[in-house]
């Protein structure tokens, strides 16, 4: 069994959490109180990267930033800043464990490319053989149902759809760099914390979120954030506005909207473009080798 700071927090850093997130008093550990917590995390933690540019950006070879969720939670409360896929998960995670959420990681795959290893972490919490999705990156607002049939969050800003194909669930959903959408596949949802820890250092050589910006946060009825150099923001109306950023405004927005700390913010290195992944065919032909 993976120990308490793995799997849950200490009560001080939990009711520091709670408090942050708007709480006078924990939520119970039933659907309304996971509701409830999950449109919380879903307003107030952002998905960015902005601390794992900035480790990588400085050659530190220490752990990656969010590795623990004492970690990712300390930044929080004095940054503002969240993290990405593994650093989120394992800290949702651990916090809805420590006020009696039964939540599991999980391992899945976002479908951007065909023949993809696993690339994504999520957190899965589950009453009664029925599971509810609280995925601390897609930040769709409430928990997901995963069943047999086809379910949603129907919501112009956030929304999802789940089907089951081939024995896994795929979740259609809108990131900001590609608002047309695509599919996440989950594989599984028995993933333990060294598990998610190995994944997370392997990104350390490539990954879409080691050169360039992303940011995301849901704000009253609207997604809004930075991603590869745009500014993006899906709205309640349903439209898209979308527009390149200027390093001013891509600081404004990461401050005043996103959340994070101007202290922070100066510490983040200018976007690099996104090479290709090492082996994948448009390295080959670019002569990056394989």
């Amino acid at each position: 069994m993976e120990n308490r700071t793995r799997n849950e927090l200490e009560p001080n850093l939990r009711d520091q959490v709670l408090t942050r997130l708007g709480f006078s008093r924990a939520p119970e550990a039933n659907l309304d109180g996971l509701r409830t917590l999950y449109d919380a995390w879903c307003h107030r933690v952002p998905f960015d990267n902005v601390r794992k540019l900035i480790h990588i950006a400085r050659g530190n070879v220490g752990p990656l930033p969010g590795s623990t969720a004492e970690d990712f939670f300390s930044a929080w409360l004095q940054h503002g800043a969240g993290g990405t896929c593994w650093s989120g998960a394992g800290a949702i995670c651990a916090l809805l464990n420590s006020l009696g959420f039964p939540a599991r990681r999980g391992i899945a795959t976002m479908l951007v490319a065909p023949n993809l290893p696993p690339n994504h972490g999520t957190v899965v919490v589950e009453w009664d053989s029925q599971k509810h999705l609280v995925d601390s990156s897609i930040l769709h607002g409430e928990p997901l149902l995963l069943t047999q049939t086809e379910t949603e969050i129907s919501h112009p800003s956030w929304g999802v759809r789940c089907t089951r194909r081939e024995e896994r669930w795929h979740i259609w959903w809108r990131p900001l760099h590609q608002v047309d959408g695509f599919e996440c596949r989950v594989e599984h949802f028995d993933a333990t914390h060294a598990e998610h820890q190995d994944r997370y250092d392997q990104t350390r050589g490539w990954s879409p979120f080691n050169y360039e910006v992303t940011a995301r946060r849901n704000i009253a009825a609207n997604v809004v954030g930075v991603s590869f150099g745009h500014a993006v923001s899906l709205l309640a109306d349903g439209t898209v506005e979308r527009h390149p950023v200027s390093p001013a405004e891509r600081r404004q927005i990461l401050v005043d909207k996103i959340g994070i700390s101007e202290e922070l913010i100066d510490q983040l290195p200018d976007d690099i473009p996104t090479p290709p992944p090492p082996g994948s065919n448009t390295a080959r032909a670019l002569g990056l080798g394989s």
